[in-house]
């Protein structure tokens, strides 16, 4: 059985799973992140095929694969389709470069490439000889451009009399004296409250207060840029404990809601299961912000 006949097999076992299995949209999913896996493999299996054809003028192969790996890279949401993405346009690269290799021979040669420094870099000479000279400024100056070094004199930037500096003699450490104990360490700041566990307390409390807010209400202080950071920090932190719950509204409104924290039951049998996004922030948008809140209507307070 060839590789196409084994992928044709599988679009077949997919078109007659029973209606029960296709109403489930977990077992849909699977079955569509097996399915894209499966197309995958087919273009792979296709490049390997048409390999001869690929590199040719007047074939359309080429332009035909791209098109199809473009459509199913939409669809791309898991590491493995990744894998399968990124090892389809390894095969088609592989295949181009091995027909260009074969074309090409043996690429430029010494030969070659000495003519063309004569060709193009060559200047008269007055030598009774009559050998060619080459000129070097001319070369440097064209290959400046590709390593990025402007053409001038170079000077030496700082002192001119540097000295040697001398190592500092190590002190003899002093032996203890018998009746001697080690200080006892007071652990008592170490139990103490963080800044950040004290700010995630003051959101989570807002949010049990006002059920559901904005986003940009909740972290905005316009006074401060810095605890406008930190406070995405414990909102951050929040969401990560499981004790917040951001959405977005028919609008595009990022809204946070309070929410109880998944058991460990529920995380070991991912009935619960972490979405991670990143946050854009820096200065320019901390001063959209301000234009976008209405003063006042901040929730954090300001913190001295």
């Amino acid at each position: 059985m060839t590789e196409s006949e084994k992928t044709t097999l599988l679009a077949v076992k997919h078109e007659i799973e029973s209606d029960s299995e296709a109403n489930d949209p977990n077992y849909q999913h699977v079955t569509d992140r097996r399915t894209l896996r499966t197309r995958y493999l087919a273009v792979k299996n296709l490049i390997f095929d048409e390999r001869d054809d690929l590199s040719s003028i007047d074939s359309a192969k080429f332009k035909s694969i791209v098109n199809d790996l473009e459509s199913l890279h939409q669809f791309v949401l898991k590491p493995r389709e990744q894998i399968a993405d990124a090892e389809a346009l390894l095969d088609i690269t592989n295949t181009l470069l091995t027909s260009v290799k074969a074309t090409n021979g043996d690429g430029i040669t010494i030969s070659d490439f000495v003519d063309s420094l004569v060709r193009d870099f060559a200047k008269q000479s007055s030598r009774p000889d009559g050998r060619t000279l080459i000129d070097w400024k001319k070369i440097g100056i064209e290959f400046s451009d590709a390593s990025r070094s402007s053409r001038g004199c170079r000077t030496m930037i700082g002192p001119m009399d540097t000295q040697m500096k001398q190592r500092k003699a190590r002190r003899k450490r002093a032996r203890l004296a018998e009746n001697e104990q080690p200080a006892e360490v007071d652990d008592t700041d170490i139990k103490k409250k963080t800044n950040t566990d004290i700010n995630m307390a003051t959101m989570f409390d807002i949010l049990r207060k006002h059920r559901i807010v904005r986003l940009e209400q909740l972290v905005l202080n316009r006074n401060s840029f810095a605890q406008t950071v930190e406070n995405i920090f414990a909102l951050s932190f929040l969401v990560k404990d499981g004790r917040a719950d951001i959405k977005l509204d028919e609008k595009g409104i990022h809204l946070v809601s309070p929410k109880n924290a998944p058991t460990a039951t529920a995380i070991a049998s991912k009935e619960v299961v972490y979405n991670h996004f990143v946050f854009r922030f820096d200065f320019k948008d901390w001063k959209l912000m301000k234009d976008y809140i209405e003063v006042g209507h901040e929730l954090m307070p300001h913190r001295d």
